[in-house]
């Protein structure tokens, strides 16, 4: 049942931005004043002069001179006078649009009171960010204006490749470890980033951790090559480009290449090129780090538990003696400076990163505009130097995307074909380019709101189109956001479809754009989403100084990258109160109209536009030219300028229930089934509470007719809150209840696909959710039927702003109609079970042709002898299942005594239980008793995991694919999440035997509930830190090692899992190399103090984190009143720090021997890409390389 505002919330949360142009005049005051001079040298990057592979890098050394000594130094090759990365951050610019004055209709947005910016005399800039949430921590971000954009020919993944050299050789950042600090780093297209996410004072000794996390980003900005490191992190980075070459990710390499085929971003991917990762020397890495790792060409970002004023003065002691002209004298050869400075030149001359935001990378786009929209047009060769990359180069991918089809006079299309083997459905993928508008006035503010309100009335439309009788596609989403990592806006328009489907797919989305471009929003749309919008914002300023370091830096840095100023969440709401008040439906409709011009402008009647619409297919290679699944370039510009022809109807309002349950009818219910409170019971050895008391942390109660009820208040999610209903049961209940394989899946997403209640249908119903902003999904795994619920906890479904509003219900009350009715009131429709069947028979398909999970299928088909609880649903058993079989099998599960609901929010415990006194107390004790089945003799919880064969087995698996692959595992039976194996025995019971000399007082610790649970957290977080020591760090065999647990609450047993991901050469060795650190952490290398403190600190520092959030709290509750999971109750919570503080050496080693990791019980797995039948792959040819993370703001993670 998509009950689900979710993609709304997307929208809303989105800043979605078309653009105006006189922002490309940066004011006088944003620019960096730096004297150096301007190189007259012309130089094309695909010229003979210095640029061969030979001799461009050709003098390696192994030592680096200190940055702190010279004393004549030369001008940095690359630094120019450009605009300030702090944009309207800038003290003077913020001072003088401050003064700037205001009149009735427009007025300058204001700045956040507590941010403090500022630029240091070397011109490294900063800003400071004081939010004390949580109390104690604090985060640095160091961002280098550098990333996969700004390399020359020769250079491609040496951005890449310098973050992982300057990062993992930081000897400071190792300072750090253990203190319960996070550190990363990431490259993508316009910058390289590096962050510490750190406590204020160490855990021991109280030491401030301001001045060591700088320490560990000052060792960034003078790294030392080593290289020893250089080997290492050579080696991470070829194993990450074979782990990252996923099929989703050559198809985002394919949109991006075609996308932006008008500059260098379709040249220039992050992860590089692999002959020129493998060939380069200490020497050619410390010089791009000279030449872009400067002070003018970064931002510090500081934001948590800080004092500003002390915070600055560390920032200067720490960064201040670095220099430009300091770094400069790495840059070698001659030649590279040369080069380097006319690429400086090149930028600066004529992109959008020097003319609107240096944030931005140094390219310049074919705009889709209207054609009376202004904008400064830039050159397409500045200084006569191919800095776009139009011409060909040695080593250019042998593709031509640069085709554009006028389909009429004036309009254009630039289509794009991927066919691929490994693709199982249609994709359609098609973008407009539009330049960003910064948001720095009432107006430009009230311009993005009627964009978001626009576009979330057409995604709502096309997810109603998406669940008709008859859809023509299974995924849609429209949208338009600002991008800083491609320095544009991009509208897109994202769908999938049965491959048959394909044209009609494109039909009903592209009809569905020209309509709203044409006609606009209805008047019910438009006092929905505004409404939306408004509580939205009444959420954010409720949060305050209650959201995360992480959130705020993630807004803090999208905010001043885009020009936008920066505000409180309290002038947030301030001004779209302001801004609400007074906007028109004709401003929403302007801005629809603007956001759909692209589709619009290609009907025969309609003026064009400038530049193209781009359009790229994703589909299954092999199918026939007659096949009607078969597309093609020429097919495809002609499908979706014909759709562009198609008429088009204006929306109709749908009348939306303001409450899906009158009072009348919850009287009535009250009447004839009154509930009565019970005290909770428990199984952990907690006694019961009594049923008319209020406890902290959470009040845990029964119902007369069965149902289990936990509530908790969490104030850090202000006016939100989160529910959780679980039905114990899932795919262990349809084997042993006897339903069809899948039945359950199946039913449950038939659930999701649905959701007509009552009087009401699934429209109505879906629009109510949107109007109170809920989330629902609703999900079967192995061991139960989970049905999560996101919701505002205030008054929502307003209508109209002001004096004048009109209160709708709370989102508290909403969500309870809605799970009264999945119990009581739900209709199961024939189009829904359609809807989820296609969805099973897609991913079983996808799985097919998916190295990692497929692989994964068969370790885990060899663990549990084919067992089908654990296995994905083959088509043909989809195919089987009726409406009938699977609204049996999901209403078998949903009986008052067999549930439990769990709630947490920013609320009144009070008024919730009162909510579920009415709304679901009143539901009767025997409801859904005609889908009651008998159950085995067996007790339910004592379900379990089969026990794997001895001795184990190992298994190779090979799928074709064009580029090369591997991923390898070892697996092995282990305990469940709280400590049960599968023969019934527990990692305490087994424990204890073991330690014969155990203590009286370490028995008592180890005899807690939580004992086990909280052991096997510490061994995954310490085996996953030997895997990555000894597979990547000491045998550089691996990006990336992992180890996890199944995780199983209520099965008894599970297994263990280490994955592994390696070039096909070295898979074997990677395998074995896992084997021996697991060998080893039970024998020659056992764990240390270290290791368990180091352990502890992340899983409280996690814990800490989590318990912040209103779905963590929900999972914490789930189950305490569950028989099904007997050592689970209140005191995993209560006792949560003690039990993990507790926990020893000797503990964890015993624990680890619970796992079944001899030799003989192991379960090994390689899966490995071969060439289809039939392919040939030309010598010459270089492998495409994946980019990383097309979604608008992705990177390339170190």
């Amino acid at each position: 049942m998509r009950l689900s505002c979710s993609v709304l919330n997307v929208v809303i949360a989105a800043t979605c931005l078309v653009s105006v142009v006189d922002s490309f005049t940066p004011s006088l005051t944003r620019i960096v004043s730096t004297d150096v001079r301007q190189s007259k040298v012309v130089l094309h990057e695909g010229s003979d002069s210095g640029f061969s592979l030979g001799n461009l890098f050709g003098s390696a050394s192994a030592t680096a001179p200190s940055l702190r000594g010279s004393k004549t130094l030369e001008s940095h090759p690359s630094v120019r006078p450009h605009i300030s990365p702090l944009n309207l951050l800038l003290p003077e610019e913020r001072k003088r649009r401050e003064s700037l004055p205001s009149d009735a209709n427009n007025m300058p947005l204001p700045f956040h009171p507590d941010v403090k910016s500022g630029v240091l005399s070397n011109g490294l800039p900063y800003v400071i960010l004081p939010n004390r949430s949580p109390p104690g921590r604090f985060e640095a971000h160091l961002q280098v204006f550098s990333g996969s954009a700004d390399e020359l020919e020769p250079q491609q993944g040496i951005a890449h490749l310098t973050e992982h050299v300057a990062y993992m050789g930081s000897r400071k950042r190792e300072r750090l470890f253990g203190t319960g600090s996070q550190t990363n780093a990431y490259t993508d297209f316009h910058h390289t980033v590096f962050y510490a996410a750190c406590p204020v004072q160490t855990p021991r000794g109280g030491v401030p951790m301001l001045p060591m996390a700088l320490d560990a980003l000052v060792d960034v900005m003078e790294a030392r090559v080593e290289p020893g490191r250089l080997e290492k992190e050579r080696a991470a980075v070829l194993s990450e480009m074979t782990m990252v070459n996923t099929i989703e990710y050559r198809v985002e390499c394919q949109i991006l290449s075609t996308l932006h085929r008008e500059n260098r971003l379709a040249k220039r991917f992050p992860i590089g090129k692999e002959i020129l990762i493998r060939n380069w020397k200490p020497n050619d890495v410390r010089t791009w780090h000279r030449t872009h790792y400067r002070p003018d060409n970064v931002l510090l970002y500081l934001v948590g538990d800080v004092d500003p004023k002390e915070a600055e003065k560390v920032i200067a002691e720490k960064f201040g003696h670095i220099s430009a002209d300091q770094q400069a004298a790495d840059i070698k050869p001659f030649e590279l400076k040369q080069a380097a400075s006319d690429l400086a030149d090149a930028v600066v001359a004529g992109t959008v990163k020097s003319q609107q935001s240096w944030h931005y990378p140094p390219v310049r786009h074919d705009w889709s505009i209207l054609a009376d929209h202004k904008v400064d047009d830039m050159p397409v060769k500045p200084l006569d130097y191919d800095i776009h990359l139009q011409d060909p180069y040695p080593l250019d991918d042998k593709v031509d995307l640069l085709e554009t089809c006028e389909v009429a006079p004036g309009k254009e299309i630039r289509p794009h074909i991927f066919r691929h083997e490994l693709l199982q459905a249609f994709s359609l993928h098609l973008f407009a380019k539009r330049p960003v508008e910064p948001i720095v006035d009432l107006k430009s503010f009230q311009r993005s709101l009627a964009r978001r309100v626009a576009l979330a009335a057409l995604q709502i439309r096309l997810n109603v189109g998406g669940r008709s009788d008859d859809p023509a596609f299974t995924f849609v989403e429209f949208n338009q956001l600002d991008s800083a990592r491609e320095g544009c806006a991009v509208c897109s328009l994202d769908l999938t479809a049965e491959p048959h489907r394909w044209r009609d797919a494109i039909c009903k989305s592209v009809s569905e754009i020209r309509k709203l471009g044409l006609y606009g929003v209805t008047p019910g749309e438009m006092e929905r989403y505004a409404s939306s919008l408004m509580t939205d914002a009444e959420q954010l300023a409720a949060q305050g100084d209650r959201i995360s370091n992480g959130d705020q830096l993630s807004y803090l840095m999208e905010t001043v990258a885009n020009g936008h100023t920066f505000m409180s969440p309290m002038q947030s709401y301030q001004m779209t109160a302001r801004a609400l008040s007074t906007m028109t439906v004709e401003q929403v409709n302007a801005a629809a109209a603007e956001l759909c011009s692209h589709i619009t402008s290609m009907h025969k009647d309609a003026d064009p536009m400038k530049g193209p619409a781009i359009v790229i297919a994703c589909t299954p290679k092999g199918i026939p030219e007659d096949d009607p699944a078969y597309c093609d370039e020429k097919s495809l510009v002609e499908t979706v300028y014909e759709a562009c022809q198609l008429e088009v109807e204006p929306e109709e309002d749908v009348v939306v229930p303001h409450t899906l349950i009158p009072e009348d009818e919850l009287v009535q219910a009250l009447q004839n089934h009154p509930p009565e409170w019970s005290g909770g019971k428990f199984t952990d050895g907690t006694p019961s509470t009594a049923p008319d008391t209020l406890t902290r942390p959470f009040t845990l109660r029964r119902l007369s007719n069965g149902i289990r009820v936990g509530v908790a208040q969490n104030q850090a999610e202000s006016q939100r809150g989160h529910l959780r209903l679980v039905a114990p049961g899932g795919r262990d209940a349809e084997k042993r209840l006897g339903f069809k394989r899948g039945t359950m899946s199946v039913g449950a997403r038939t659930m999701q696909e649905g959701g007509a209640f009552g009087p009401w249908t699934r429209q109505q119903v879906e629009l109510f959710c949107v109007d109170h902003l809920l989330m629902v999904e609703i999900n079967c795994n192995e061991e139960s039927l989970t049905f999560d619920f996101v919701f505002p906890t205030t008054n929502v479904g307003n209508v109209g702003f002001g004096d004048e509003v009109q209160l709708g219900i709370t989102g508290t009350e909403s969500v309870m109609q809605i799970v009264r009715e999945i119990i009581v009131g739900f209709k199961w429709e024939a189009d829904a079970l359609g809807r989820s069947k296609q969805s099973f028979r897609s991913q079983h398909e996808s799985l097919q042709k998916n190295l990692e999970g497929l692989s994964t299928e068969k370790v885990t088909e060899a663990l549990t002898g084919l067992d089908g609880r654990f296995l994905s649903i083959d088509v043909d058993s989809v195919n089987s299942i009726s409406l009938e079989e699977a609204q049996a099998a999901v209403m078998s599960q949903l009986q008052p005594s067999n549930l439990e609901i769990s709630t947490a929010g920013d609320f009144d415990v009070a008024e919730v239980l009162e909510l579920i006194y009415k709304y679901i107390g009143t539901i009767p004790a025997d409801a859904n008793a005609q889908f009651i089945k008998d159950v085995l003799n067996e007790p339910k919880w004592t379900a379990r995991v089969p026990l794997p064969e001895v001795p184990g087995r190992h298994i190779e698996l090979e799928l074709p694919d064009s580029d090369p692959r591997a991923v390898a595992y070892v697996a092995g039976a282990a305990p469940n999440a709280w400590g049960f194996l599968a023969d019934g025995t527990t990692v305490a019971e087994r424990v204890l035997a073991a330690d014969k000399r155990a203590s009286d007082f370490d028995k008592r610790r180890r005899s807690h509930p939580l004992f086990a649970s909280a052991a096997l957290m510490l061994v995954s977080e310490i085996t996953n830190r030997r895997l990555f020591s000894t597979v990547r760090e000491r045998k550089q065999l691996t990006y990336d090692a992992n180890f996890s647990f199944s995780g199983f609450e209520r099965l008894l047993g599970g297994w263990f899992l280490v994955t592994v991901t390696a070039s096909k050469e070295k898979a074997q060795l990677a395998l074995e190399a896992c084997k021996e650190t697991l060998h080893a952490l039970r024998k020659s290398s056992p764990i240390t103090i270290d290791n368990v403190e180091s352990a502890k600190r992340v899983v409280l520092n996690r814990h800490e984190a989590e318990l912040r959030t209103t779905a963590y709290w929900t999972q914490l509750m789930s189950g305490i009143q569950q028989e099904s999971i007997p050592l689970k109750g209140p005191l995993s919570v209560t006792d949560f720090h003690a039990v993990v503080e507790s926990l020893t050496t000797r503990d964890l080693q015993l624990t680890l021997e619970c796992l079944s990791l001899d030799e003989d019980k192991l379960y090994t797995a390689i899966g490995k890409t071969v060439l289809p039948e039939g392919s040939e792959v030309p010598e010459e040819q270089l492998s495409r390389a994946p980019v990383i993370g097309m979604r608008r703001g992705g990177a390339l993670t170190g």
